[in-house]
């Protein structure tokens, strides 16, 4: 792979009172349209990564997340871009879902049981199954 620049991603794993964890696709008109994926979007400049992430999920979502806990940081080398996926686990928010942007959501359990799965979605997939002792396919 060419030494790109990463892009700073904020995303967020929004997990529900019963453990089900929150996807939804990409919109028509963006890279990987249709695929699942946890909600998130860019790093704006001088946003931190909760201040990205709590904007981006009032703009996707419709939502005003509580607390945004640290989590993990992957880098994934797309065709079109190669991003840094700053990943925050979200119990708590407020307000009601609204896809903003036409697209689906979904609450899952492992393994998932929409598809297909966003590239950069399969190692949190991992990373539950492995905190959650599952075994066998996430996805």
């Amino acid at each position: 792979m060419s030494e790109r620049t990463p892009v700073d991603v904020a995303v967020g794993v929004l997990i529900d009172a019963d453990g089900r964890f929150l996807l939804t696709s990409r919109p028509e008109g963006k890279v990987y349209a249709g695929h699942w994926e946890f909600p998130g979007g860019k790093l704006e400049t001088g946003e931190s990564v909760e201040q990205a992430l709590r904007r981006e999920l009032v703009e996707e979502l419709g939502i005003t997340i509580g607390d945004a806990q640290p989590w993990k940081v992957e880098i994934v080398d797309y065709p079109h871009a190669r991003v840094r996926l700053h990943f925050c686990k979200v119990r708590q928010w407020q307000g009601a879902f609204e896809m903003r942007e036409q697209q689906q959501m979904a609450w899952q359990q492992l393994p998932v049981q929409v598809g297909p799965v966003l590239p950069g979605t399969v190692p949190v997939l991992d990373w539950l199954a492995a905190e959650r002792g599952f075994v066998g396919a996430t996805h």
